[in-house]
């Protein structure tokens, strides 16, 4: 497994890091550890995760997948880069969400207590928070960074023009920065290539994109009409989202195109997927989920593929159209 360094900073991170959605959810803690095993397997060390996971339930499940996380990680700890993110809705309590200083303090003890471990490599804000000011977040994660409990800083689903706001205010005030972001990317959802890649690649930004196949729209597996049950188009709250994303038909057509090209390389689709993903300037390790240790085998292939100027080609012009919008609808 190749390793690269996280952005501007001198830590290394595996090529592919292993998201963690699904652990608590979609499979127990027995098929969790089958899963992160056969990740290790492979070489990766990188873990991705984050306080509100698993997504899809009734949200009484937050903090489970941490835990999950935590009890595996027993007597292996520092062979890992542990990533995990706070933000997102905790309680009924108004304050046990959002970047508040408050809850962000509060929110990183806790994900310690989940994990078992003394201090996150990377510790991320899920989202943009509007309510708080980003020099109140920014000050919090700081001082977090100087009690020695974090190591690294990013955030998730920030604007371009968020990020920079973000790394103003950081240069201005003398605060820990943002060094990686953790976008939604792939070849059915590619509006970041506009304006957020540049900048990361101006700034030495770490780039770790999330879907890299779609929530497994980029498996070619799904049909149009009643989406399979147990995936993320039918489980819980996600399923509406995952649906908004990505299920109508000129996506459906669009994954058709893919396939045809992934056949004639010989590899299976989420290869293809994968390995594009890859071999973009800006990307710095996309962010693989299974719900079974087999289908981690076709992502990790992606590592050895080195897709030839013609098929790159023909992907860019299939799915050009996604770079302009969600969607081609």
């Amino acid at each position: 497994m190749r390793h690269v360094n996280l952005g501007r900073t001198g830590l290394p991170v595996s090529r592919l890091c292993l998201g963690t959605m699904t652990f608590g959810l979609q499979c127990d803690e027995a098929e969790s550890f089958a899963i992160l095993d056969a990740a290790a397997e492979a070489g990766i060390t990188f873990l991705d995760t984050a306080d509100v996971y698993p997504l899809g339930g009734t949200g009484a499940e937050v903090g489970r997948t941490e835990e999950i996380i935590g009890r595996w990680l027993r007597g292996k700890r520092d062979d890992f880069i542990v990533a995990t993110k706070c933000v997102g809705v905790m309680s009924r309590r108004r304050w046990d969400r959002g970047a508040s200083r408050k809850h962000i303090t509060e929110a990183v003890e806790a994900s310690l207590r989940r994990l078992g471990t003394d201090r996150i490599d990377l510790y991320q804000l899920h989202s943009y928070d509007p309510d708080t000011p980003i020099e109140e977040s920014l000050s919090a994660l700081d001082d977090l960074v100087h009690q020695g409990k974090v190591g690294y800083v990013g955030c998730s689903n920030f604007a371009a023009w968020q990020l920079a706001l973000s790394l103003g205010r950081s240069e201005a005030r003398n605060l820990v920065r943002f060094d990686c972001i953790q976008p939604r990317y792939n070849l059915l959802y590619r509006r970041n290539e506009l304006e957020l890649f540049p900048l990361c690649e101006q700034e030495g930004i770490g780039v770790i994109p999330y879907n890299p196949i779609a929530g497994g729209m980029l498996s070619g597996k799904h049909r149009p009409g009643a989406a399979t049950e147990g995936t993320r188009f039918t489980l819980g709250s996600a399923a509406d989202r995952y649906q908004d994303r990505y299920w109508h038909d000129p996506v459906f057509e669009t994954v058709e195109e893919l396939k045809h090209l992934a056949e004639e390389a010989g590899m299976p689709l989420v290869t293809l997927a994968v390995a594009w993903c890859l071999a973009q300037p800006a990307i710095t390790a996309p962010i693989i989920g299974a719900s079974r240790p087999d289908q981690l085998q076709a992502s990790v292939a992606a590592l050895d593929v080195t897709l030839d100027a013609d098929l790159y080609r023909r992907i860019d012009e299939a799915t050009r159209g996604y770079r302009a919008s969600a969607e081609l609808r």
